[in-house]
């Protein structure tokens, strides 16, 4: 197998572009559940530019219907990228302060049942800490304050790379 580069710039570009539209060659689940998990997966796909096609375990979308479980779901796509020995992105978990631009943040509820997945685009260092500005879809954000959202817990992907054949 062979070590593919994440492309955070490549990831932040594609999240700013579509943060409040939609790129029509994804379908838009927002009215079905939610769509922030998708575009996440855009976006760390618009990094790493390689998918997981199997059908179990991977991390991949074909169309509305023939997409990974992983690709839309909160919890699956957690599971898929801190988890993933094979092809395809992966990642692991990480404190806030250590995250880069292009990683990923989700927040939870106070049963610590995660609900939403936003993608970092943006750290500004302060004389008083880091501020993290984020997108996403589902409650569509641009460049929002993370501390803004109403959450009880969260956890953080950083995204080392991708892996393909």
């Amino acid at each position: 197998m062979k070590f593919v580069e994440y492309n955070r710039s490549k990831a932040v570009r594609y999240a700013n572009i579509w943060a409040l539209s939609r790129n029509p060659r994804y379908y838009d689940y927002n009215n079905i559940g939610g769509d922030c998990t998708n575009y996440a997966s855009q976006c760390v796909y618009a990094g790493c530019d390689v998918m997981n096609y199997n059908k179990n375990i991977g991390w991949y979308y074909k169309n509305a219907n023939d997409k990974s479980p992983s690709w839309t779901g909160v919890s699956f796509f957690y599971d898929f990228m801190v988890n993933n020995n094979g092809i395809g992105p992966y990642g692991e978990e990480e404190d806030l302060q250590n995250l880069m631009v292009g990683d990923i943040i989700q927040l939870g509820d106070y049963s610590d049942v995660f609900y939403h997945t936003l993608v970092l685009t943006k750290i500004l260092r302060t004389p008083f800490g880091k501020k993290y500005y984020v997108c996403s879809h589902s409650m569509d954000a641009f460049q929002r304050n993370l501390f803004s959202y109403d959450f009880a817990s969260l956890r953080c992907i950083h995204i080392i790379g991708g892996r393909k054949n």
